[in-house]
């Protein structure tokens, strides 16, 4: 008989159907801002906007809603991308040398970005520092037939489009030269490409600006130089004037010059005019300038960078010029390029620009060029989520309807040009429908701000912010002064963005947040043990903050804090605007970093933890009701605070070779303390086999006094019969502490303190620590929020059924009865290969099937990035994902899941990344883009494309089989010598591939060439040969 106790039972297909309808694995969008941007263009007839990454992946964005992701294969930036206009088509180039041509496809009524073609000029793999054929520059004609490359090496190549075939008419620097004044030859190379511009008003001419400062006018179709304009600067870049009879040209001392193109003057030696606008010194290059007519009169001059290289090198600069009106908009990261939304019509006679839109390293800023001033126009989505470095999140699911117009008001109150109608990229269509709930998402800062976003769809779009510093006394109030000496200096600028990644104080970043949507009130806590209560209202108000102190230590002796001090709250009454306002900051002593926090708006409590112990408090009375030390005689590094820098290297080498040994032998069972109130000890029951045995762990680890999770509860804890407020706090060394509060009535709110007393102590015998705790009512559903059973917007829990808490810990989840406190079901997690639970949340699952069917579930994510999800109260696993990579300890770290079956986090500082576990429950970007084109290559390529992975790198499938029959011998040596394909192109893991082995310069001396003949010979394989030796890969 005993064999068959273990027996794993068969799949019940029924099972089976219902949990394929509750659940499913999908990363759906990415909120914020893309990391690492690298490229830029926009598409005026489609009115879309793209951004290339460093990663490797293309976004597209249009009207709010419209988004579409494409990565590349490789895991190459992408250094240029290019809008074939009005065509939905896309040419990127990459730093491997690489072309690709992308397109907006329509499947199941809906836009994709699909890859159809790519290409790469011939050359030596193993010298593109040097090579010839490295592109530097692209020009699409707008035709949309033709791309020129400009090349390191000085040549020019052609490219038929949309097949990226390159044609046998390229252009090299001999043939330029053949023009060029002897007293102008000063050795036999002009440099790359710089520059390539299509004539404006002759699609048969284009501008070609080389490095060295020559700038020529050829003629495609007679292939002669038409003008050669001999600059003596090193060129940075060209831009016509819309009406082709001159152009400008920026440098790299600082300055720009205007140049007059005339037929009757083939070789002009002097601009019309040179400008260094912010000379006499030395100035850093002006590395791109546009130049714009205006009906108004004077043109508009727009460049980047030209600052003085002494005073203001380290400066991110862009600079408007018109008339007297001169602008110098100071970023606080760098500039990776900007263009201008204005009129491309032919027949008009002036661009009369309309946007300024400049592409940051950190952030998107769009400037009105309409309106006197150039103000900024607020961005609907791409907003800067670590503008301050985020520390913390909480997500707010189904928010009231009252609620959400409150912090609406408060925010419009707080921008009032925040209008999200004067948006000018607003191409395509948004098909998703109007989402039925309303999310919030918050977000706790390194400044000690926290800020409120729409999360209710695909664009996270900022609704309000909240500032904690001004409640204290900091050094955030020096920007006036910096603001008025502005004022009159030279050059004129005007800080712009709002990225801004330094912190007055590290001690006012928020650590954890909670809300209690209903009435309208917030807790937030911060790294020196601050912890404020907040109201929403809708008036401003003056009043002074009242301060209470909680002593964590408790007298104890032998303990002495070496971290950070309190932050000094500021005296007298402080005017607040309409929104969240403060009442009441609790201060905890020692002011250790806050590590759980939660509120109970009806009881007008809130509970707080930090490495110390843990309090209660009452809001309400302004008192403090408990405060327990949780410190073992051991936890000296809980005194030194995450500030400190002295902690003991000794201490921590000593609790590692401690550690050690404790593995290596064999698990005992530990004595029972005894406890003047009923302490239960956990068993370890026999194991099973899927379940391994977990390791314990030693007593005294270091900062064993960590709170790690608070909650309240109405449940059992004294008897079976009688039900009542209950707090419960976990801690880092396995201890549970459940405390009975007596509460009273709402009447006597004012004259009677709550009292709390201790009902029990649980010690889980591994002492892992306790991530979550959760009190299930007598059916094994989450107990309701505060105010949702008085206010009827949920059912009253089951009383009269027995009551059970679930226990979460690093290790294993248990289900244990109440109030007796006896084990009912656990599920250990493997501690044999390091696993580890971060994240726990219960989950509302609906069916798919089935409006009115729906479950609860455990879901975990752990520390190898892989998520569970468990049947409640029953703990059977469900189903499991991979989710995050084990290397992003801050991706997992900064999971937060939602209640209904999605999630978030970072996979970069300014982006979220969201996931849904719900088969039901999915915001996903659903968006059409009405294209007409030639030559439709997608229709070609077969329905059998794979749908394009998520963006960022996040990779869907970690391999996709390629057609042999389409792959050229380049192609697989490009692939042989490429880099492995992590699992995201912006992995943090030092994953490297040496190609090289033990090859020396012997080796390849004979491949090794000067960049003139490299030149020369590829000018000579493509005079010999009939046929272009372009590959074309589909």
């Amino acid at each position: 008989m005993m064999k068959f106790r273990f027996r794993r039972q068969g799949n019940d297909p029924h099972r089976e159907k219902i949990k394929q309808d509750l659940f499913a694995f999908n990363k759906t969008v990415e909120h914020g801002f893309p990391n690492q941007p690298s490229a830029l263009a926009y598409d005026p007839k489609l009115q879309l906007m793209a951004f290339g990454t460093k990663s490797g992946a293309i976004k597209i964005y249009g009207a709010p809603g419209v988004e579409m992701t494409g990565l590349h294969k490789d895991t190459a930036a992408v250094t240029q991308i290019h809008f074939l206009y009005g065509q939905g088509r896309i040419l990127s180039l990459l730093d491997d040398n690489t072309i690709h041509l992308w397109e907006i496809v329509q499947r199941e009524n809906r836009s994709h970005l699909v890859e159809v073609h790519s290409f790469s000029l011939p050359g030596r793999p193993g010298i593109e520092s040097t090579s010839a054929t490295r592109v530097t520059v692209m020009l699409l004609k707008l035709s949309c037939d033709l791309l020129a490359l400009g090349t390191e090496g000085g040549g020019v190549h052609f490219l038929e489009l949309p097949t990226l075939t390159l044609l046998n008419k390229s252009l090299f620097q001999d043939e330029i030269m053949q023009s060029v004044p002897e007293e102008y030859k000063c050795g036999k190379s002009l440099g790359p490409v710089e520059s390539l511009q299509e004539h404006p008003q002759d699609s048969d001419k284009i501008l070609i600006g080389y490095s060295r400062g020559l700038v020529v006018l050829w003629d495609l179709n007679s292939r002669h130089v038409d003008n050669l304009f001999l600059g003596k600067q090193q060129l940075e870049s060209l831009v016509w004037e819309r009406s082709g009879n001159s152009f400008v040209s920026s440098h790299s001392d600082g300055g720009y010059m205007v140049w007059a193109v005339s037929s009757s003057n083939p070789c002009t030696r002097d601009p019309i005019s040179s400008t260094v606008p912010y000379g006499p010194f030395p100035c850093k290059a002006v590395n791109k300038i546009l130049w714009r007519t205006t009906e108004s009169g004077s043109p508009l001059v727009l460049f980047s960078g030209g600052m003085p290289r002494a005073s203001y090198g380290d400066r991110h600069c862009l600079t408007i010029l018109q008339d007297s009106s001169h602008v110098t908009l100071d970023f606080t990261s760098r500039v990776i390029d900007f263009f201008t939304i204005h009129c491309t019509d032919k027949d008009k006679e002036f661009d009369d620009p309309s946007a300024l839109v400049v592409l940051l390293e950190e952030e998107l800023v769009v400037i009105d060029l309409q309106m006197a001033g150039w103000p900024t126009v607020p961005a609907p989505y791409l907003a800067p989520l670590h503008s301050s470095a985020i520390t913390c999140s909480c997500h707010i699911s189904n928010v009231p309807p009252k609620l959400w117009e409150r912090v609406i008001s408060a925010g419009q109150q707080q921008c009032p040009l925040q209008n999200y109608e004067n948006w000018p990229i607003c191409g395509g269509k948004n098909l998703t429908l109007d989402p039925k709930q309303k999310e919030l998402l918050l977000t706790g800062h390194e400044d000690g701000t926290v800020r409120f976003w729409d999360a209710s769809g695909v664009s996270l779009k900022p609704l309000y912010k909240l500032s904690t510093a001004n409640i204290f006394q900091t050094d955030c109030d020096h920007n006036d002064s910096l603001t008025q000496a502005g004022e009159e200096e030279w050059p004129p600028f005007r800080k712009v963005g709002c990225f801004d990644p330094y912190s007055d104080d590290p001690r006012l970043a928020i650590q954890k947040i909670s809300v209690c949507k209903y009435s309208g009130k917030l807790v937030v806590a911060g790294t020196a043990g601050q912890v404020i209560v907040l109201v929403l209202s809708d008036e401003k108000s003056d009043h002074m903050i009242d301060v209470a102190t909680v002593d964590l230590l408790q007298d104890r002796e032998g303990f002495t804090w070496k971290g950070h001090d309190r932050l000094p709250p500021r005296s007298g009454s402080v005017v607040f605007a309409p929104g969240f306002q403060p009442v009441v900051l609790v201060q905890c002593m020692p002011p250790a970093a806050v590590t759980a926090v939660t509120l109970h708006a009806e009881w007008n409590l809130i509970a707080f933890g930090t490495s110390h112990g843990f309090g209660l408090f009452d809001y309400h009375r302004r008192s403090p009701v408990l405060a327990r030390c949780t410190l073992h005689p051991n936890d000296s590094l809980a005194m030194e605070g995450p500030l400190s820098r002295v902690k003991s290297l000794k201490k921590s080498l000593r609790q590692s070779f401690r550690r050690i040994r404790k593995s290596r032998v064999s698990g005992k069972k530990r004595a029972v303390v005894n406890s003047p109130t009923s302490k239960v000890q956990e068993h370890d029951a026999e194991v099973a086999p899927v379940q391994r045995r977990i390791e314990p762990r030693s007593a005294d680890d270091s900062l064993s006094g960590v709170v790690r999770c608070l909650c309240f509860a109405d449940t059992f804890l004294r008897d079976g019969t009688h039900h009542g407020p209950t707090m419960w706090a976990g801690t880092n060394s396995g201890s549970v502490y459940a405390y009975a509060l007596d509460v009273p009535s709402q009447e006597k709110f004012s004259e009677q303190s709550v009292e709390a007393l201790l009902g029990k102590e649980i010690q889980l015998m591994h002492r892992a620590p306790v991530v979550s705790i959760a009190v299930l009512d007598g059916r094994g559903n989450p107990l309701p929020e505060p105010y949702e059973v008085s206010r009827d917007l949920a059912k009253a829990p089951d009383m009269q059924g027995s009551h059970s808490v679930l226990i979460a810990s690093e290790e294993q989840f248990k289900v244990f009865t109440l109030p007796k406190v006896s084990a009912k079901t656990k599920f250990k997690l493997t501690a044999h290969e390091g696993c580890r639970v971060r994240k726990v949340a219960l989950s509302n699952f609906t069916s798919v099937s089935s409006e009115d069917y729906s479950e609860n579930a455990l879901v975990c994510l752990t520390n190898l990035g892989d998520i569970h999800v468990f049947s409640v109260p029953a703990l059977r696993p469900q189903t499991r994902y991979d989710c995050i990579r084990k290397e992003d300890i801050s991706g997992i770290a900064s999971c937060v899941f939602t209640k209904t079956g999605q999630g978030l986090y970072l996979i970069s500082p300014s982006e979220y990344e969201r996931f849904s576990l719900s088969a039901r429950v999915i915001t996903e970007p659903l968006c059409r883009v009405d294209v007409e084109r030639p030559h439709d290559l997608s229709a070609h390529s077969g329905s059998s494309t794979p749908l394009p992975p998520q963006a960022n790198g996040t990779h869907k499938t970690q391999a996709e089989s390629k057609s042999v029959e389409t792959e050229g011998l380049l192609d697989e040596m490009r692939s042989a010598l490429s880099s492995p394909v992590l699992d995201s192109p912006n992995s943090s893991a030092d994953v490297t591939l040496d190609t090289t082995g033990e090859l020396t310069v012997e080796d390849v001396k004979d491949f090794l060439m000067t960049v003139d003949e490299a030149e020369n010979n590829y000018r000579n394989m493509t005079e010999e040969d009939g046929r272009p030796p372009g590959i074309l890969i589909n």
